[in-house]
């Protein structure tokens, strides 16, 4: 198939994108302990999130003194007013919070543990590159995985391609799946802890629905223009993207399986 637009991105990725949109780890999420399995393991793509943001910001705009203009200043824009929102948001009290912390005040809403990502983040806040932290901390194979390929894609270097992976593997993802997970918390789980965490997720589908995504669409767009290798190259990282979130999905998954089997045992 041509792929020379959004259209035919969407077009390319469509049954990947459903298989995680209906992947079996939502209807396991049934009680708080399984909640922070899920927690402890998508935090890091929160977190993770956030680099490729800023990997764009520093592709995208000049983040170098002295200054000059760089690239398409639609491009500034776009990127810009992503970077904003998701570096400095408001909490349900109005304090100025990246998403990240306010996903990590959530996880400690609920009693999850959140010292393996903060001591991760941590490290990079010394001067480590990932690849030193990746050999010093232990994670599990499955979020190693997951990290190794963003940062394999920011390495690599190519706007368009980190585009992809921030686009179609994260702000075109969340609002349907969002929403998928919130419907099973609202049903299967009444716990005042979760008003965090469902803050978190409200906020993440109005900005990214209404907002974020039509302009990280934009985004590919003025990236690609009409370079057809250019948009091929964006739907094969759009669909790794994808097939490595469900990998993370599979390995939630199986944890959560485990434990219930082991807690029956």
């Amino acid at each position: 198939m041509q792929v020379n637009t959004v259209h035919h991105v969407e077009e390319a990725i469509a049954a990947t994108k459903q298989q995680l949109l209906q992947h079996l780890l939502y209807q396991h999420i049934q009680n708080l302990d399984d909640l922070k399995v899920f927690l402890n393991y998508h935090v890091y793509a929160v977190w993770d999130f956030m680099s490729l943001l800023k990997a764009l910001q520093q592709k995208l705009t000049c983040t170098t003194t002295p200054w000059v203009p760089v690239g398409n200043p639609k491009v500034r824009y776009l990127i810009n007013e992503i970077v904003l929102a998701e570096e400095t948001d408001v909490d349900a009290l109005g304090n100025r919070k990246s998403h990240y912390e306010l996903y990590i005040d959530a996880m400690k809403a609920c009693g999850a543990n959140t010292q393996a990502i903060e001591q991760l983040v941590a490290q990079f806040g010394n001067g480590a590159t990932w690849e030193e932290v990746s050999k010093s901390i232990k994670l599990p194979e499955a979020v190693r995985n997951f990290l190794n390929f963003t940062f394999q894609v920011i390495q690599q270097g190519k706007p368009h391609e980190i585009a992809a992976a921030f686009t179609f593997g994260r702000e075109d993802l969340i609002p349907g799946m969002f929403t998928e997970i919130l419907h099973h918390f609202q049903n299967q789980l009444n716990e005042t802890s979760l008003d965090k965490l469902i803050y978190y997720l409200e906020r993440h589908i109005e900005l990214d629905g209404d907002e974020h995504g039509p302009m990280a669409m934009l985004m590919i767009e003025e990236l690609c223009e009409g370079d057809e290798q250019k948009w091929n190259e964006v739907a094969a990282v759009s669909e790794q993207a994808l097939q490595m979130r469900i990998q993370l999905w599979d390995a939630m998954l199986q944890h959560i399986q485990l434990s219930k089997q082991f807690s029956v045992n």
